[in-house]
């Protein structure tokens, strides 16, 4: 049932405080910065942030903070940050106020919908949504009130893979396993380098701390990366392999587990099917045809199948180094075919699905509609949708290409494209066209610089922080929120605010109160729940309910209903009452609960899977034999294009710079410190040289997020260094077909060395 409130100590403004000083306090706030979700202890010198530390008591880091987090004051107080609305007029941006910039929106967009269509307005999604509240609260509710198709989001750009392949497998997109790391005894990692990233997809606050525990237990960690990264170098085995190989190293580890019969499925073993299906799928993907492409020896493959079949607990991780390349859905699918045929899906020690707190509450396994790919396609290329969800590297072709559902109105909210997604050149001349543009951002970077009205959200210190993405994906279920750690500043409007009066903005409903949006998702919410007979307030009153929940906003108000309405008999007024938050426990096994397929059960080999098995066929043979290939990095230091204004974060390893193996430096003439042209599809790019055996021969790496040097920013630190844009060198041809990721790792480039610069006058 749900709960009523339960006594609890008034919270403290901003958090817990303790005095340290006259002028100064102590908050508590998660950190937003990655995927590891921190807790943090921020010293507050009146309404000013001065420092960070790590939350010792924090139930799910310990303490443990990373170099970003500890920058969390700089980020908070960059002067760089836009503290008002900008409005385009005459053709400059110049600040506004919030009425006059929200009344443009409403004049212009509804407007633009009517005459042209619902799917004339796109919405762009960036990463940082996922990072605060008010991301994973309102975009679903601005989609509704605009009804477009036309979406395009980070995903693209980054894990869609791992949703499709959840999809197909389990019937929803967001069952995405996680290694269950703190208990496993063996790990096979790719595309991973969660000592520099702090992880992705798999939350898990000290990472690097995880896999030294895992060591220290007498567990063994496998990486397979073509860089030699710091988490290679904690490996017991490291593997080497020509980029954008994973898929093919994967299906040759399943081949000699059904070759040599070492498939057991243990507890799954009556909620699969498919298992025959799959053995004939990958009877050409041998030791020996794989490792000649992947660039290894058969025995090796054999070794890392009999050792994860043996392992006592075995999980096997894949993240971006295997999504964003030619098959990073095969790539996807097969880490969890290989966890499932080892018996390591859904149990300790292996990859399990977490519950978090406002997850809805579990219920009886049944059958469900499944998970459908291609419900329809991009007007232009004809690109098929993958969760409701158009590829990013179709957006500036959308712009620019004339006739009926041309995109002529664009709403980008914590979104930088024209960095992130391939030839941001084509998109920087597309947003030009654009008939109007909103950017919700608190930069004016490369893509908000186009925009026709800017909506900055306040410093992150002002804002609620609750993690409803990250939660999904822990590898320990916890619980935990923190208000606003300082109050909001005179002019500044609350983050959660400005997305629900742009979605009023946009429903014609301008005017009206914010509120008036979370009070009707309230009432939508509690008039689904009262109706569903599997619901913790099935026939209840949905009035009487609404009048119970607790919080002095509406964010506040629906994620007390959420927690009410989940699995735990959690409120809002428990997490106040716990400021460290609530650890609920290890992950437990889900299956069948969790499946939606139509089966009801896994569903091994699904169609679009095997349809593309032949490509991967292909590729056993398809690769040239003396091309250069590029691959990302990522840097400690930053998160995407995110923090290069920070002058904390700037210098020691994170620079643009290009990463060449000496051999190959030594072929094309390369030298250390010297400066190289880097050319494929979408263009040519430069960049300084650094000779170094972190990469293996015949791979060169750039990190991404760069590209700094466009007029019309305020990025006074980042356009001092701008470093060169990596996705310049994409014309955005290369997608994995399934999902439409944007092949961003493995293809191949062209280098040649610059004459030195001439000295300075």
């Amino acid at each position: 049932m749900l709960p009523g409130s339960r006594a609890a100590a008034p919270p403290l403004p901003g958090g817990p405080v303790s005095r340290t000083s006259p002028t100064a306090r102590t908050a508590l706030r998660i950190c937003p910065l990655c995927e590891a979700t921190c807790g943090l202890v921020l010293t507050v010198e009146g309404d000013r942030v001065t420092r960070a530390r790590g939350d010792r008591d924090d139930v799910f880091s310990s303490g443990f903070v990373c170099p970003k987090g500890a920058a969390f004051a700089e980020l908070d107080s960059d002067p760089d940050r836009l503290r008002t609305p900008l409005v385009r007029t005459a053709g400059v941006l110049r600040p506004a106020t919030w009425d006059e910039a929200f009344d443009r929106i409403a004049r212009r967009i509804p407007g633009i919908a009517a005459a042209h269509g619902p799917n004339a307005v796109g919405v762009v999604l960036g990463n940082p949504n996922v990072h605060t509240m008010a991301g994973g609260l309102y975009p679903p509710l601005l989609l509704a009130a605009l009804g477009t198709r036309s979406l395009f989001t980070a995903s693209t750009l980054d894990q869609m893979p791992k949703h499709v392949s959840g999809g197909l497998l389990f019937g929803s997109a967001a069952a995405i396993p996680v290694p269950d790391l703190d208990r496993t005894r063996h790990l096979l990692l790719l595309g991973a380098n969660p000592l520099e990233s702090n992880g992705s997809l798999c939350t898990a606050p000290d990472f690097p701390g995880r896999l030294k525990a895992l060591r220290r237990r007498g567990g063994t960690l496998t990486v397979v990366d073509p860089r030699r990264t710091r988490t290679a170098r904690l490996a017991d085995r490291h593997l080497a392999l020509r980029p954008g190989t994973d898929a093919l190293l994967l299906a040759g580890l399943v081949h000699v587990l059904f070759e040599e019969k070492l498939t057991d499925l243990g507890g799954l073993a009556d909620h699969v099917e498919g298992v025959d299906a799959v053995r004939e799928a990958v009877a050409d993907f041998t030791p020996e045809a794989v490792a000649a492409a992947c660039d290894t020896d058969p025995g090796t493959v054999r070794e890392v199948a009999r050792e994860l079949a043996a392992a006592e607990s075995a999980a096997v991780y894949g993240r971006i180094g295997s999504c964003t390349v030619d098959h990073g859905t095969l790539a996807s699918w097969l880490v969890d075919v290989l966890n499932i045929l080892t018996g390591n899906l859904d149990r300790p020690g292996g990859a399990l699905f977490p519950l978090s707190a406002t997850e809805r509450a579990p219920r009886p396994a049944a059958p469900g509609r499944g998970f459908v790919l291609g419900r329809w396609s991009s007007r232009v290329s004809g690109r098929p949708e993958a969760k409701g969800e158009l590829p990013m590297a179709a957006l500036a072709e959308e712009i620019e290409t004339p006739g009926e559902g041309r995109v002529r109105a664009l709403v980008a909210i914590a979104a930088n494209p024209v960095l992130s997604a391939p030839d941001g050149d084509r998109l920087d001349r597309a947003l030009e066209e654009l008939d109007f543009m909103v950017s919700v951002d608190p930069y004016l970077n490369e893509t908000s610089r186009h925009a026709d009205v800017v909506l900055p959200p306040p410093p992150p210190s002002q804002s609620a922080h609750y993690d409803f993405a990250f939660n999904a994906l822990a590898v320990r279920n916890q619980v935990r929120y923190t208000p606003p750690a300082v109050p909001l500043a005179p002019g500044l409007m609350d983050e959660c605010e400005i997305h629900a009066r742009l979605v009023l903005a946009v429903s014609g409903m301008h005017g009206a109160e914010p509120g008036t949006v979370d009070d009707l998702a309230i009432r939508r919410t509690l008039a689904a729940a009262v109706r569903d007979p599997h619901s913790p307030v099935h026939g209840q009153d949905a009035d009487a309910l609404a009048a119970r929940l607790t919080g002095t906003t509406g964010a506040e108000r629906r994620l007390d209903l959420m927690l009410r309405l989940g699995p735990y008999d959690l409120t809002l007024d428990e997490l106040r009452e716990h400021p460290h938050g609530i650890d609920l426990g290890p992950l437990a096994p889900r299956v069948p609960g969790i499946l939606r397929t139509r089966s009801g059960r896994v569903e091994l080999l699904p169609e679009p899977i095997a349809g593309d098995l032949p490509r991967l066929r292909a590729a056993l043979t398809g690769r040239a034999e003396h091309a250069l290939v590029l691959v990302g990095r990522r840097h400690l230091r930053s998160n995407n294009s995110w923090m290069h204004n920070l002058p904390a974060l700037n210098g020691g390893s994170n620079r643009c710079t290009l990463h060449v193996h000496p051999e190959d430096a030594a072929r094309l003439g390369l030298r250390h410190g010297g400066r190289a042209a880097v050319s494929s599809d979408g263009g040519r790019i430069e960049a300084p040289v650094e000779v170094t055996e972190e990469v293996r021969r015949g791979v060169v790496s750039l990190p991404h997020g760069w590209g700094h040097d466009r007029a019309g920013t305020r990025l006074s630190v980042a356009s001092a260094v701008p470093g060169a844009n990596v996705n310049q060198l994409l014309d955005g041809s290369r997608l994995d077909p399934l999902s439409g990721t944007a092949v961003l790792n493995g293809f191949p480039v062209t280098v040649t060395a610059l004459p030195p610069a001439p000295p300075a006058p």
